[in-house]
């Protein structure tokens, strides 16, 4: 059998890193955290997760930031990147727009909060055995 797929979980907000881990890691997938998108971005290049679930708004980078450097890394693009995005809900109170959104090269996106189930669903569908 195959070594378990890496999923890295990216958000600054611990207590769901740690929720989405867990479950991941019920399915038997291997798990990498980060906090903060430079963070990120210095254990993708390390670690080359086959998916990543990443948060858009954070500190020190965004998530658009992130994902714009991974796709545009030759070492990185063939990455999954899956973007948790609330900003569908407070559009009025960010700096985030819908058009950044649909013009990211993220490769599928999960609204917060966060359906547990789908984001599974989400996930083997990338990268499922």
């Amino acid at each position: 059998m195959s070594e378990p797929k890496l999923i890295m979980v990216v958000d600054d907000d611990p207590d769901l890193v740690e929720a989405v881990s867990m479950k991941l890691e019920s399915k038997n997938y291997r798990i990498a955290k980060a906090y903060d998108g430079e963070e990120a971005i210095e254990k993708i290049k390390e670690e080359k997760p086959d998916l990543v679930i990443l948060d858009v708004m954070m500190p020190r980078k965004n998530g658009w930031v992130v994902c714009d450097e991974i796709k545009k890394d030759d070492g990185l693009k063939s990455i999954i990147v899956v973007m948790l995005t609330a900003v569908g809900d407070a559009v009025q109170s960010t700096s985030y727009t819908h058009h950044e959104g649909k013009t990211t090269l993220a490769d599928d996106y999960i609204p917060k909060p966060i359906d547990m189930d789908q984001l599974m669903e989400i996930v083997d569908d990338h990268v499922g055995s």
